[in-house]
């Protein structure tokens, strides 16, 4: 705008110049011309006078009838005065510094006029080329960009809707084909034909609910290989989570135990026995125990001592056993295990409060806490700050290595942030206006955390936010009993999505599949990390054309096989059915990989109930994110001596444990 000012400016002056010099030129003439005007008769001065009149339409080439007319009047006037040639040579200056005027005063707003014009017209232009575009709003899109300000790459804009995508976004494929199906067959041995009198097993289930709830489950199995009859789980009540509750106070006891009376025996205590009551002898067995190691280990020491406390009960039996036996699990945790009534009740609150607010909602997972992003060693994109910050809490586990936090996100170890999910739930299909219900702890970063993942689902909710502080009183003070809240509201949501793969997931992800394939999201984090990265380098509609591609295979579907190992209480195959009754063929592996199972469909009965172990269970799964959440590197038991004298058996592959500390915290 200066140089246009200064062009102008420089222009005008010019002009002025050039209307001096002209007016000088034409000062000249008439002067010459009103000295022949004196030397002439006055016959001749009507010529004179004729000859003004062209002059004076040469010097205004552009002017007007009106200032013609003025100049016919002013001669009229003077041939009828009969004035002299003084007096004529006065009227005919007047006459021009009056046409001079009207010359210079039409140059100067023609000068003025067009740059005003042209700046208005540009005005107006910017103007309607900023209302052409997308509106960056929550309602129409949103705007996001990650990386500096000086990123060459522009921002890419989140429609508010992807619109139709010829899919059911709130129901699987064929879910209607299968069912769950957990009832023994007529071969399987019951209690009161199995169990031996005065054999008890007592287990502490360790770490949060849904890693206790697999503990218990296991429980069950290990006292039906064991022939023995369990007490009712101890649950821990001393680790990180700090939760003093028991067992009956989240868990409805006597279902517990009438549900399975036909599978397990279950008491509450330990009888006594000729007025003394056996005191359990204590030890631990190694993860991933499968039948022949609990007989080998577990058993002789049961016959002897008569009762058998084993510690730190989570994930100590084997991944790997026959369909009978994984479908007594499928019984414990999808049918015996059930909240208490004020639970189930103050959640089923919180699930009609969000089916009131719309017609279907997302429940999110969101495991975000400083010290789990401390303990993966992952960037999440906070500096120097972040890294000084969790590089503190980190030196709570000295055993912990420095870890290249690149690797572990190309491992597929990281958890998403807030906002990752919330671009890849909306890249799947999911408009702004969707509900989202939210659960989670405490979140590294808080609200400014938080913001991304709003802005792309303004409905944001929580148990805090639909209920009051008074509803949630009796339950606030018990992380055990806030989380078996949040665990209602997301096994009934019409979609659940998490953005780790912690206990909480894999138990809401196997209980979603056996009750009826509802929609269950788990993020390909291999395959999406680099694609978080790079996505200011492409358009939207490629990012989340990209995204829907990953995703196969990670969303639910019923014949969907997790690649590579899995956990059962993940994906529990033996317990689906198709409506036939026959097992549940696997009939897509996603993503061209390979996954070893027996997809026939058939059942082999062979040593299923006896404990006997096949070569297939005999092999142990190999160490992941379902045994340590986020831990790649961790002491090992291997060559080691067990508690209590227990020796090491060396046909029995063992595994490496967490630190306590570290178990406890991302337990969930």
């Amino acid at each position: 705008m200066e140089t246009l000012t200064t062009a102008t400016q420089s222009e005008e002056e010019n002009q002025q110049q050039e209307e001096q010099q002209q007016i000088q030129n034409e000062l000249h003439l008439h002067s010459h011309n009103h000295q022949t005007v004196q030397c002439s008769s006055s016959s001749s001065s009507a010529d004179t006078n004729t000859n003004t009149i062209p002059l004076s339409i040469h010097l205004s080439f552009t002017d007007t009838e009106t200032n013609t007319e003025i100049v016919m009047k002013k001669k009229k006037r003077l041939n009828n005065s009969g004035s002299n040639g003084h007096i004529h040579h006065h009227h005919n200056g007047v006459v021009l510094a009056s046409l001079m005027y009207h010359f210079r005063r039409k140059r100067r707003l023609r000068r003025h006029l067009f740059p005003l014009l042209s700046v208005i017209s540009g005005c107006f232009l910017l103007l309607f080329a900023a209302f052409s575009l997308p509106l960056h709003s929550v309602n129409n899109a949103v705007e996001l960009r990650s990386g500096s300000d000086s990123d060459p790459f522009p921002a890419f804009s989140v429609p508010a809707s992807e619109g139709s995508l010829g899919r059911d976004l709130w129901r699987t494929s064929f879910s209607e084909l299968y069912r769950g199906c957990s009832n023994a067959s007529d071969k399987f041995a019951r209690a009161n034909v199995k169990t031996i009198p005065n054999r008890y097993l007592l287990i502490d289930a360790s770490g949060g609910l849904n890693q206790q709830r697999t503990g218990i489950t296991d429980a069950v199995v290990a006292a039906y290989i064991l022939n023995a009859t369990l007490v009712v789980p101890q649950l821990d009540q001393k680790s990180f989570w700090k939760d003093t509750s028991e067992f009956a106070e989240i868990f409805d006891v006597d279902q517990f135990i009438s549900f399975l009376s036909k599978d397990v025996k279950i008491v509450k205590e330990i009888p006594p026995n000729g007025g003394k009551v056996l005191s359990p002898f204590t030890m631990r067995v190694p993860r991933k125990c499968n039948p022949k190691c609990y007989q080998s280990r577990v058993l002789p020491v049961l016959i002897k001592k008569h009762a058998v406390r084993l510690s730190k009960f989570d994930y100590r039996l084997s991944n790997k056993l026959g369909t009978q036996l994984q479908r007594l699990r499928c019984r414990v945790n999808y049918h015996a295990l059930t909240f208490t009534d004020s639970i189930v009740e103050m959640g089923k609150n919180l699930v009609g409060r969000m089916r009131m607010k719309g017609k279907h909602f997302i429940a999110l997972h969101l495991r975000f806490e400083p010290d789990m992003l401390a303990f993966s060693g992952c960037d999440y994109g906070g500096g120097e700050k972040e890294s000084i910050e969790l590089g503190e809490i980190r030196k709570r586990w000295k055993t912990l290595h420095t870890r290249n936090p690149d690797k572990v996100r190309r491992h597929g170890r990281c958890p998403l942030t807030p906002e990752e999910v919330g671009l890849m739930l909306r890249a799947l299909g999911f408009g702004s206006d969707v509900h989202l219900y939210v659960a989670s702890g405490e979140v590294y970063g808080g609200e400014e955390t938080l913001a991304p993942l709003k802005a792309l689902f303004p409905n944001f909710h929580s148990k805090e936010t639909i209920a009051s502080k008074e509803e949630l009183a009796p339950f606030s003070s018990f992380s055990s009993r806030m989380a078996a809240l949040d665990f209602i509201v997301c096994d009934e949501s019409d979609v659940f999505v998490t953005n780790n793969n912690g206990n909480m997931a894999r138990m809401l992800a196997g209980r979603r599949r056996y009750f009826g394939h509802k929609p269950t999201i788990r993020p390909n984090a291999k395959k999406l990390y680099r694609l978080f990265m790079n996505r200011n380098n492409m358009t939207w509609v490629e990012f989340a054309s990209k995204v829907r591609t990953f995703q196969i295979g990670f969303m639910g579907e019923p014949n969907e096989v997790k690649p590579g190992t899995g956990e059962f209480h993940e994906n529990p195959l033996s317990c689906i059915c198709d409506k036939s009754g026959k097992k549940a063929k696997v009939v897509l592996i996603p993503q061209n990989e390979t996954y070893n199972r027996n997809t026939s469909g058939k059942e082999d009965n062979t040593n299923k109930d006896t404990g006997d172990v096949t070569d297939e269970q005999s092999m142990e799964d190999e160490l992941e994110w379902s045994d340590m959440d986020y831990m790649e590197n961790v002491n090992t038991l291997q060559g080691k001596g067990f508690p209590n004298g227990t020796e090491s058996d060396p046909n029995i592959s063992l595994k490496p444990e967490l630190p306590e500390l570290a178990e406890e915290l991302f337990s969930d």
